[in-house]
């Protein structure tokens, strides 16, 4: 007795330990043996195997007298095949469920990788785009090499080169000055 009175057992606030025999199974160890037995039935040894035993079984059985354990029906033989397929289809469906389950989880990952990659993707697009506008922006190598060109044209003829600065001088709107063309002239004089 505890508690004025009142025993463990009559107690509501503990709870009473369970008296029962308990057994911690491992349902995965299990799965694990349900799948590696039911992987071995569906091979071709396991078929050889079986067929070699039920042949050895009727033989004995037809042609041994002595060794008759199970005459002509086979009742026996086939009582081994009820048992047999009593806990193979369990043990079959005990792996498709686990099989599907691990496709369920794989599919999970395939989606979330391939939203992944998608993300990636439209980020790598959008950085394309903005490289593009960038380049746009940019002198290309052909764009730089007409303008080497018609400068080594400019330098070799002087009336190009006045060409050229009116072109230049329009391209932004102004007329050269008076002093500007002056002082080009008579560079072209000399």
């Amino acid at each position: 007795m505890t508690d004025g009175g009142i025993s463990a057992r009559q107690r509501l606030d503990t709870p009473r330990g369970s008296r029962r025999f308990r057994v911690d199974i491992d349902v995965d160890a299990i799965g694990r043996t349900g799948e590696n037995v039911a992987r071995f039935l569906g091979t071709g040894r396991y078929l050889a195997i079986q067929t070699i035993i039920v042949v050895v079984w009727i033989l004995l059985n037809v042609f041994a007298l002595s060794l008759q354990w199970d005459p002509y029906p086979f009742i026996l033989l086939n009582l081994a095949f009820s048992t047999q397929a009593a806990y193979a289809a369990p043990l079959i469906l005990l792996a498709q469920n686990r099989q599907d389950d691990r496709d369920r989880v794989s599919l999970e990952e395939d989606r979330a990788r391939a939203a992944q990659t998608k993300a990636d993707t439209e980020f790598l697009a959008r950085e394309l785009a903005a490289l593009r506008i960038a380049v746009g922006e940019v002198a290309t190598r052909d764009y730089l090499r007409r303008e080497l060109d018609d400068l080594r044209a400019v330098l070799a003829d002087p009336a190009l080169r006045d060409e050229r600065a009116r072109k230049k001088a329009r391209r932004r709107g102004e007329e050269p000055d008076e002093q500007t063309r002056f002082d080009h002239n008579e560079d072209t004089r000399r």
